[in-house]
């Protein structure tokens, strides 16, 4: 005798017996608590999973920190490595701060701006009452202070970019200044005019994740402290021939460019801004394969290239491609598809190969490659959109390119020439032969290496 054929039907009838003798209102319960769970989350959990993701979001962001780092521990000279380390921990820990007493309220303004749509509050941040209930919370979003953990990462990001780019050759307290400036001020007041509904946002300009808003930024503020502090003692001869000063750790580069990597899909993903529901997670997660198919397309795109122009595949290009592919991907990593995605990183690539050269030729000497990766490809990636998204117009990505390029290169120009007026940018050329662990620090990196203060 087969007993699950006998005891299934007598259970479902025992179940339809007893929901039939239950009142009707419980029955009606019983029904919304199933409609409930087939339907999407309540707004509470809606709610409580979009705070969530920008939590998660901002701790790899945060990662990054530790990415950019090592690359730059990498691409400097043995002699310089501490002073990089301590720049990397000044530098975020100058940003946070700078972004709590001015840059949040700029940035996010809300009604307060001073001038509508161009100049936001001047204010610090404020995160909401300790144990606050749902009555007093805007239960569409997310908490104020989830929102505001994931944005002051964006803007220790941005501040990140200019590290690298004047390494070895910038004292750290004036760099310490400019930090401030680009994070309580350049950087937040820029970002308004997009993500805190300014009058960029207004006229249609699109930017996910911030291949403008923050890399560019960081790139524009890069090539013009580079112009300004001129380049490192050695790397061009009076012929224009250029000599190669080798990074110190080939490893070390290569782990920072992998941090990246995975901080990036907290970057681009978590700014999707929500999971609560089906279309979101699915969002979430096709942003971040269309991420890891940018670093790709890159990261390939750029060791093809190499082979073929200079018959040797050169790991610094492909380190770059990689990024430059995730920074092209990320003003609009949602709509296109996977091949789309690559390709889109691919171009990055291609932009890393011929602009590292062409940088050398204007004898504008960026130590890690920081311009053409997030400058030369943010701009890229901003204008790549139109390709994908059909809310995308060319015009608008085109004037927000310029205004925001326009708008941080007098901004850092300003800043930079104050600091050099006042504190002076460049070590001695003692200091800077010697190497700024020595100099500056006090603590060399490589102590047991001979030689070590001179290469």
């Amino acid at each position: 005798m087969n007993f699950s054929a006998f005891v299934r039907p007598a259970l479902g009838a025992l179940a339809l017996t007893a929901f039939a003798a239950l009142p009707a209102g419980a029955q009606e319960a019983a029904e919304g608590a199933t409609e409930a769970v087939a339907g999407e989350a309540s707004q509470h959990t809606q709610f409580i999973l979009n705070s969530l993701i920008m939590l998660i979001g901002g701790i790899l962001v945060f990662w990054m920190a530790a990415g950019f780092a090592m690359l730059e521990a990498g691409f400097v000279r043995t002699k310089n490595v501490s002073m990089q380390l301590l720049k990397n921990i000044t530098m975020y820990s100058v940003a946070c701060f700078a972004y709590y007493i001015i840059g949040y309220q700029i940035m996010y303004p809300g009604d307060g701006w001073m001038i509508d749509g161009v100049l936001g509050a001047i204010g610090i941040a404020v995160l909401e009452p300790v144990a606050v209930g749902p009555d007093a919370v805007d239960l569409t979003y997310a908490t104020v202070s989830s929102d505001f953990f994931f944005q002051i990462m964006f803007c220790a990001t941005a501040a990140s970019i200019v590290s690298g780019t004047v390494a070895e050759r910038i004292k750290l307290w004036p760099f310490l200044l400019f930090v401030f400036v680009l994070t309580a001020l350049i950087y937040p007041i820029q970002a308004s005019w997009k993500w805190g509904g300014g009058f960029l946002d207004q006229m249609g300009f699109l930017d996910f994740a911030g291949s403008t808003v923050v890399h560019s930024v960081g790139g524009w503020a890069a090539l013009t402290g580079a112009l300004i502090l001129g380049a490192r003692k050695g790397k061009y001869n009076a012929d224009g021939t250029v000599n190669v000063l080798p990074g110190s750790n080939m490893p070390l580069e290569v782990l920072g460019m992998f941090i990246l990597w995975m901080g990036w899909y907290g970057f681009n993903g978590a700014s999707q801004l929500a999971i609560g529901t089906v279309a979101d997670i699915a969002d979430v997660g096709r942003v971040m394969a269309n991420t890891n198919a940018g670093a790709i397309g890159g990261a390939l795109a750029a060791a093809i290239l190499a082979q073929v122009l200079y018959k040797k595949v050169d790991l610094t290009f492909v380190i770059n491609g990689a990024l430059a592919g995730l920074v092209s991907v990320t003003a609009e990593p949602l709509t296109p598809g996977l091949g789309t995605a690559s390709l889109i990183g691919a171009v990055g690539g291609v932009i890393v190969v011929f602009s590292v050269p062409l940088l050398d030729k204007f004898k504008i000497d960026d130590v890690v490659g920081a311009i053409p990766v997030h400058l030369f490809a943010g701009i890229w990636g901003t204008l790549a959109v139109v390709f994908t998204n059909p809310d995308a117009a060319l015009w608008p990505q085109l004037v927000a390119i310029f205004v925001v390029g326009v708008f941080v290169i007098v901004a850092s120009a300003v800043t930079w020439l104050i600091a050099k007026a006042v504190f002076g940018l460049r070590p001695t050329e003692e200091a800077e032969y010697l190497g700024l662990d020595k100099a500056e620090v006090g603590v060399e990196a490589y102590p047991e290496f001979p030689g070590a203060t001179i290469r």
